[in-house]
């Protein structure tokens, strides 16, 4: 898989969907960092993690195109820990 991937990124502190072309060589960590700028999420990108088809992808290191994320896939960055609500 090489070329460019257009991705739909859902950004769950925000409820916010970021749309997003990257190349397959992408990390799993810079889209994630890219999505939260594009949200305007100012925490850690540590404190974050993706999901893709509801398992995380945990080597952040790897590519889009080794974690085998097709064309127009949904992904989720979603906080580590929960955030108790007041």
């Amino acid at each position: 898989m090489s070329g460019e991937l257009q991705l739909r990124v859902h950004v769950l502190d925000v409820w916010d969907e970021v749309r997003l072309d990257l190349p397959a060589v992408t990390t799993i960590s810079a889209l994630k960092a890219e999505a939260l700028g594009l949200a305007n999420v100012p925490d850690d990108p540590a404190e974050y993690l993706v999901k893709f088809r509801g398992a995380e992808l945990s080597d952040e290191s790897r590519s889009l195109a080794d974690a085998k994320v097709p064309n127009d896939a949904g992904l989720i960055v979603m906080r580590r820990r929960r955030v108790p609500v007041r």
